[in-house]
């Protein structure tokens, strides 16, 4: 648990690995990184000798005494990278994980999905599902995540508190849907109410939070068709009111996309209908866009929206390939969600994998579209598609980070960043009788740390994962 834990200055030594750019990951194989009593990136520097360190931080920064944490000797496979982003998770869903039967996003929804999240206005089923997921995430090394919850105030409550207790940055938001398409047994009663229990569930969080700015509010139409023209409306003059962000789904799969234009004739577009309700904005988070139009690309990028990239709902409900390359291309930010429990894992790292195989299965389906058999047709326009693993690294972290208006907080290893953080151990060199392997990344020997990176995202998972830190406050210990 981290509340209440008093921070102290801490100087960790050993390697450290983050995203200098969309393309490129810097490594600094002996480094140093001083960490101030807020939590906050005092001092970075690569070129201290050990020996010395004492004095040169003193003379440098001034600093008498701290805390040291030191990892291996630039040598070793461990390396500190930034805590993941999860720009889309449902907190509620996490028993689902996994399932998914025969069912696409729409009969999901009402065969799994809303049955289990109404069964949360019991706060002793709440408590137990949401500890569970905060506690799941961190281990995975997600030090910040977008959760929607339900559509009970209490409940809603509870998991920002949770959120509070351990440690853990988030934005929680208290699901709003009073249209008819949802079971009445799982609704909001009308419009008036609904942004009645927001304003509630708004003002409980800020309580919760008490000025620390760690767990904060967002505003979550669930999606354009669960709400009615009146909710989505009064959301959006709620964000106008109050500036808070604004999470919701887009453009998930086909039959959703011919929902929304049955039920919204009037605007051309699903993204119209966020853009006409005062609900696309720079402070707005889309899930999915996986069937954008050209147009709405550049409604998007008009806006300063950004995209919440969840490969791995999509691929398993059958959703849709989004254009992440094409995204990027137009200066619209995306970053990565597990979207639990369309995705199975609450792991980031599982969508950067996730991602880039996504990436790859776009080159092969836009050369079928196109081109059909023709072989060699359209290969370099093909390749660009592709993610790369740093660019994938990239999502996961600082593309995260500046999705939730977070750029200048966390996501890099930076002065005036905060220490949001977490250890990766990739084991030893696997040994004549089979052992030193960690989790799935097993080391042959000779690989640099491009290779070996590479097979942490591929093969890595949470065993990897042996500390996290959170504005300086270490949240997940060695052996949790």
């Amino acid at each position: 648990m981290a509340s209440g834990k008093h921070l102290k200055r801490t100087i960790y030594i050993g390697t450290f690995i983050h995203s200098m750019s969309h393309e490129a990951l810097e490594v600094v194989e002996l480094g140093v990184i001083g960490v101030d009593e807020t939590g906050v990136i005092a001092f970075v520097a690569k070129d201290y000798r050990l020996a010395e360190l004492k004095e040169t931080v003193k003379s440098r920064h001034g600093w008498d005494d701290w805390e040291t944490v030191m990892v291996g000797d630039g040598t070793s496979t461990t390396f500190f990278f930034p805590g993941f982003v999860d720009t889309h998770i449902h907190a509620s869903q996490l028993p689902n994980a996994g399932i998914f039967g025969k069912s696409t996003l729409l009969s999901w929804l009402h065969t799994y999905t809303f049955p289990l999240e109404s069964s949360l206005a019991s706060l002793l089923r709440a408590s137990t599902v949401y500890n569970h997921a905060v506690a799941s995430t961190l281990r995975h090394g997600t030090t910040t995540a977008a959760y929607y919850a339900t559509t009970h105030v209490p409940a809603t409550t509870l998991l920002a508190s949770i959120c509070h207790t351990r440690g853990q940055r988030a934005f929680i938001g208290r699901c709003n849907m009073d249209s008819h398409i949802h079971p009445t047994y799982y609704k909001d009663n009308d419009a008036e109410s609904a942004l009645k229990d927001t304003r509630a569930s708004v003002e409980a969080i800020k309580e919760v939070d008490a000025g620390e700015g760690l767990v904060m509010p967002i505003l979550t139409p669930r999606f354009a068709p669960s709400c009615t023209a009146e909710l989505l409306s009064g959301l959006g003059e709620l964000q106008k009111e109050t500036g808070l962000r604004v999470q919701t789904h887009i453009s998930e799969n086909l039959p959703e996309v011919a929902l929304v234009r049955q039920l919204f004739p009037e605007q051309s577009s699903y993204t119209e209908v966020y853009d006409t309700h005062g609900l696309l904005g720079p402070k707005t988070v889309l899930a999915h866009a996986c069937h954008l139009s050209a147009e709405e690309v550049q409604l998007v990028k008009a806006r300063g929206a950004s995209v919440s990239h969840c490969p791995v709902s999509n691929s398993y409900l059958g959703s849709g390939l989004c254009p992440v390359r094409e995204l990027l291309g137009a200066g619209i930010p995306v970053g990565l969600g597990t979207d639990v429990s369309g995705g199975w894992s609450c792991s980031i790292l599982a969508a950067a994998r996730e991602a880039g195989g996504v990436s790859r299965l776009r080159t092969y389906a836009e050369k079928e579209a196109r081109y059909g058999a023709e072989p060699g047709k359209g290969e370099m326009e093909r390749e660009k598609m592709k993610l790369s693993v740093e660019e994938c690294l990239y999502l996961a972290t600082k593309g995260g980070a500046e999705c939730l208006g977070l750029g200048q907080t966390v996501g890099v290893f930076e002065v005036g960043m905060e220490w949001d953080a977490q250890l990766v151990d990739l084991g030893a060199e696997v040994r004549e009788d089979g052992t030193g392997a960690r989790g799935g990344v097993a080391l042959w020997g000779g690989e640099g740390w491009e290779e070996r990176v590479a097979k942490w995202v591929h093969c890595g998972d949470e065993r990897n994962t042996r500390r996290v830190w959170v504005r300086g406050r270490e949240v997940v210990e060695e052996g949790e």
